[in-house]
C-alpha cells in the first residue's frame, strides 16, 4: 500500500499571495512498499489526486529532483502549511538542508529566465501579457537569492505581497518588470559569489535517508 508521508500546501496560499478564490495547491511525498521494487512492474514515480490540485512524488523520485535543486520540489520541504507528516516525512524534513547547494543559482535563475522569455514571446505575438507568470518570475528570483544568502528556501513572501500583487494585477509597466528582473538576476549572481552553501548537495545524507526508509518498509 502506498503511504503519503508528507503533504503540504504550496502555491498562492503558501506564498502569502492568495485571495478568496485561490486554489489549494497540494504537493506530497509517498513511499511505495519496498518489495514492490523487486518485480518487473515498478511502483509509480508520481501520481495526481485524490484531491483537486494535488500531486505527489515517490520519495526516491522526489529526492532526485530535490538534489537537482528543482525549485518546485524544494518548496515542498519548506512550505509553512503542512497537512500530513509521518515518520518518513519527518525524516525527510530533518535532512532538507542536505539538498541545498550552489546549484540553486542556476535552477532558479533559469526557471525565471524561461518564464521571462515566454511572457515576452506572448507579448510580441499577441500583445497580451501573462502578468501572473511575470509575478512568479520575480518571486523565483527573490527566492533564489534568499536561498544562497540564508541556506533556507523562501516560500512565504508576505513582506513583498503588495509589490508582487501589483505585478500580477498589471499595475506595473512591463519595462519596469524587466528592469526589476535584471536587478534580481544581478543580486542572484552576487549572492552566489558570497554564499556559504556547498558546490554540491550532500548525496550521502540522502542515500542514508532512503536506506532507512526502504529498510523500514520491509518490517
Amino acid at each position: 500500500m502506498i503511504e503519503l508521508v508528507l503533504g503540504v500546501v504550496v502555491g498562492s496560499r503558501a506564498y502569502g499571495l492568495s485571495g478568496p478564490a485561490s486554489d489549494h495547491d497540494r504537493r506530497g511525498v509517498f513511499v511505495a512498499p519496498t518489495r514492490s521494487f523487486w518485480t518487473l512492474d515498478k511502483p509509480p514515480t508520481h501520481f495526481e489526486g485524490p484531491l483537486d490540485e494535488q500531486f505527489s512524488w515517490e520519495i526516491e523520485r522526489f529526492c532526485t529532483l530535490a538534489l537537482q535543486a528543482n525549485p518546485t520540489v524544494l518548496e515542498v520541504l519548506w512550505s509553512p502549511i503542512v497537512e500530513t507528516v509521518s515518520w518518513a516525512g519527518s525524516e525527510l524534513l530533518s535532512v532538507r538542508d542536505a539538498f541545498l547547494s550552489q546549484k540553486v543559482a542556476a535552477t532558479y535563475g533559469q526557471y525565471a529566465r524561461d518564464q521571462l522569455t515566454k511572457v515576452a514571446a506572448r507579448r510580441a505575438r499577441t500583445g497580451e501579457t501573462n502578468w501572473k507568470q511575470a509575478m512568479h518570475m520575480i518571486r523565483l528570483l527573490m527566492a533564489g537569492a534568499h536561498v544562497l544568502r540564508t541556506g533556507s528556501v523562501l516560500v512565504d513572501v508576505t513582506p513583498a505581497r503588495s509589490s508582487l500583487l501589483a505585478i500580477r494585477n498589471g499595475s506595473v509597466p512591463w519595462d519596469s518588470v524587466v528592469s526589476r528582473a535584471a536587478e534580481l538576476q544581478a543580486a542572484l549572481a552576487e549572492a552566489l559569489a558570497a554564499t556559504e552553501l556547498p558546490e554540491s548537495p550532500d548525496r550521502d545524507a540522502i542515500n542514508q535517508l532512503l536506506s532507512r526508509v526502504r529498510e523500514r518498509g520491509l518490517e
